[in-house]
């Protein structure tokens, strides 16, 4: 990940031309960045793992089958090449590669790197999180009147109150950024309305690994495979639940 991102996602960090940038959707941009970096990434996986279902942003954005195949495979993988390609284009170092293992419908690994940050997130099932090599615990929430805000990716929820809460605010627009945020002490909960594989798989398990807590926020428990609703990640089970009854209220 780290020698991708050095061949082609940093030369054009900030370097980026008109004609390298596109939209999947209206607002739904990608660059030669993220098409470079999957291809790199998913032939180093196929290589190592020839049998594993590899399930690339980008590739199944050409291929939605790819999804159900990824949902079906006993071994896979997910691959994000640049999550928060909207910050990597507009200039902000918030972006991140990201990859995440499934085995048996259980996310066993993943790996978020940050390259801005110089930041190597590495999680195992049962064997802990860590950035760069430092073990990582969930942050103790503040006692005080300064705990860090409760923090939402949907826009429009911005502002919103959760009875008994607080109002959201808004994440750090990346998944591969919002969940260390929310392990150091950051965020008081993350709360997304809609979820994709590749963007949440790495990040549930380092939650997970360093004492969090992450599941549906209609309270369901959190499925690597089928993945599709909303989600709800907090430091411990009792804010998750406080805050799907407040998203429920």
């Amino acid at each position: 990940m780290q020698d991708v991102a050095e061949q082609v996602i940093n030369p054009r960090f900030r370097a980026l031309q008109d004609h390298q940038i596109t939209e999947k959707n209206p607002g739904d941009l990608v660059t030669v960045a993220d098409h470079e970096s999957e291809v790199l990434i998913t032939a180093a996986l196929r290589a190592a793992y020839p049998d594993a279902v590899v399930l690339g942003e980008e590739a199944h954005a050409q291929d939605p089958a790819l999804l159900d195949r990824f949902n079906a495979a006993p071994h896979a993988f997910t691959v994000d090449p640049v999550d928060g390609t909207k910050n990597f284009v507009n200039g902000s170092p918030d972006h991140a590669v990201m990859i995440g293992e499934v085995r048996d419908g259980v996310v066993v690994r993943g790996w978020i790197w940050q390259p801005q940050h110089d930041a190597a997130y590495v999680a195992e099932r049962g064997a802990g999180a860590y950035l760069n090599g430092r073990r990582l615990t969930m942050a103790v929430p503040a006692s005080d009147n300064h705990q860090p805000p409760y923090r939402t990716a949907r826009r429009a929820w911005v502002g919103r109150e959760l009875p008994g809460l607080g109002r959201l605010e808004l994440t750090w627009a990346c998944c591969g950024v919002d969940y260390p945020h929310l392990i150091a002490g950051d965020a008081r909960a993350l709360v997304y309305n809609h979820s994709k594989p590749w963007d949440h798989l790495p990040g549930s398990l380092l939650v997970q690994e360093s004492g969090g807590w992450i599941g549906g926020n209609d309270g369901q428990p959190f499925a690597a495979q089928g993945l599709g609703g909303g989600l709800v990640s907090a430091p411990d089970r009792a804010t998750y639940d406080a805050v799907v009854a407040a998203l429920g209220s």
